[in-house]
Formats: structure tokens, C-alpha cells, sequence
């Protein structure tokens, strides 16, 4: 378990630093926000804007990374952060210690997530590339720990999880995601695992391919039943229309 603290006297296992700047225009209004937080073992520092991540520090490859697509324009700068980001840890570190003796006494905070949900990226073709996703949302503190199964079995390949991101009311969400191929009957879950909770929150998806509608056919059908029965009534009255004339 991590050491966390919150600008907002949220007290956890992991140091953290949360700083959220508004920018306000005529029109607009905008959440610019950056993260620094450390444990003894690992860390992290990641910028952004708008609720999506514009930059993070990649400690194991040691460089930052910029993960919006290549299509949209370039956001903020790249030149340095990542030295700056190194001294942020370092300081973060020392002051690990610190804030752990200072809190000891304080108890901690656990709230376990208020939603989970479990859907596909694409409209589900049997046989096609698809992304399940799972996100978790409404929990304190970060993270949680994501598991999923394919018709009963663990299964890790393919599968991937994003850093914790912060909310408006000091929550967190998270999401992980599960690329797969659907093929019919085929039970996949997502179980979801957090300090706040008794038992892992577990959500179940399971393939079923949509098949056509089988309305426009019938309605279509029973038109020209409709129709014939109608000409063969027409065509009767008129032959005994004739044969009285």
C-alpha cells in the first residue's frame, strides 16, 4: 500500500501532489491541472487538460511521453520536463518521510468505487478486433487493482490500464482495457478490487453477435398477403358484378 497525501488534507499512503488551475475565457472554461505523487518504489508525474492526460513522465524508459493522437496539435512544451519531473520526485521522496510521521495519527480514508462499467469499443462482429474497457470510477485513494476472465479462466493478454485520474470531488477513475476477438458465447469479466471493498466488484459482458430484424420481412410479408387477398376480392365483385349485369 502507498503513502498518499491530497492538497485537499486527504490523507493516504502515497505522497501526492494535486495542483488544478481554471482558465476562464468569454465562452470557455477550462481545467488545467498536473500530478506529482511518489512511494517508495515507483512515482508519478503527469500533466493535463480537460480530464485528458497532455503529458507524463515514462521513469522506466526514462522520457516523457505526450499521448494525445498525431492528428490534433501540439500541447504545451516537452523541452526539459522530464529533468524537471526527475527533481520533482527526488523532492517528493524526502519529503515522504516526513508527511508519514507528521500523519501517523490520522486515519485513513477509504471510499470504495461509486460505478463500474464494462462495454465494448466497436459495434461487436464476430471474428473482429474489439476493445472491452472497464471503467472505474468514484474511488479513494488510487488505485485500484483490475482483473479479468475469459469464460472462467484469468486471463492478462492484451490487457492494459491507464493512471489513476483525479476528479472535481478529490475521487479517482481509472480505466483498463481488454483487446480480444469476439466469438459467440464467449463470458468475459471485469472484476475490480479496492481497500473500501469486502469483495472484488465483478461486471460479466458476454458476445452475442446482433442479429437482423426479422420486422421489416414480416411486415412486408403480411403487406402483400394483404394486397393479394385484396385483388382476388376485387377480381371476385367484378365477375359477379358482370354475371348480373
Amino acid at each position: 500500500m502507498k503513502d498518499l497525501l491530497l492538497m485537499k488534507m486527504k490523507v493516504s499512503e502515497l505522497v501526492f501532489v494535486l495542483s488544478c488551475v481554471l482558465c476562464v475565457s468569454a465562452d470557455v472554461l477550462h481545467d488545467d491541472f498536473a500530478i506529482n505523487g511518489c512511494s517508495d518504489t515507483d512515482g508519478e508525474v503527469m500533466y493535463g487538460l480537460d480530464n485528458e492526460e497532455t503529458w507524463y513522465a515514462d521513469f522506466i524508459n526514462s522520457r516523457g511521453e505526450e499521448p494525445q493522437p498525431s492528428f490534433i496539435d501540439h500541447i504545451g512544451r516537452s523541452e526539459g520536463m522530464f529533468e524537471e519531473a526527475l527533481e520533482g520526485q527526488r523532492v517528493c521522496k524526502r519529503n515522504l518521510g516526513l508527511r508519514r510521521e507528521a500523519m501517523a495519527e490520522i486515519p485513513l480514508e477509504n471510499n470504495p468505487p461509486s460505478s463500474l462499467l464494462i462495454y465494448t469499443r466497436d459495434h461487436v462482429e464476430l471474428g473482429e478486433k474489439n476493445t472491452l474497457i472497464c471503467y472505474v470510477t468514484g474511488f479513494y485513494p488510487a488505485p485500484v487493482k483490475v482483473s479479468w476472465t475469459k469464460n472462467g479462466r484469468n486471463t492478462t493478454e492484451g490487457t492494459s490500464i491507464n493512471v489513476p485520474h483525479p476528479s472535481r470531488d478529490g475521487s479517482f477513475t481509472q480505466i483498463s482495457r481488454l483487446q480480444f476477438v469476439p466469438e459467440q458465447g464467449d463470458i468475459y469479466s471485469c472484476s475490480v478490487e479496492h481497500p473500501a471493498l469486502n469483495q472484488p466488484l465483478t461486471r460479466i459482458w458476454e458476445v452475442e453477435e446482433q442479429q437482423p430484424s426479422v420486422g421489416p420481412a414480416v411486415f412486408c410479408g403480411l403487406g402483400l398477403t394483404v394486397g393479394l387477398l385484396g385483388v382476388a376480392a376485387g377480381t371476385f365483385f367484378l365477375v359477379k358484378g358482370n354475371e348480373c349485369s
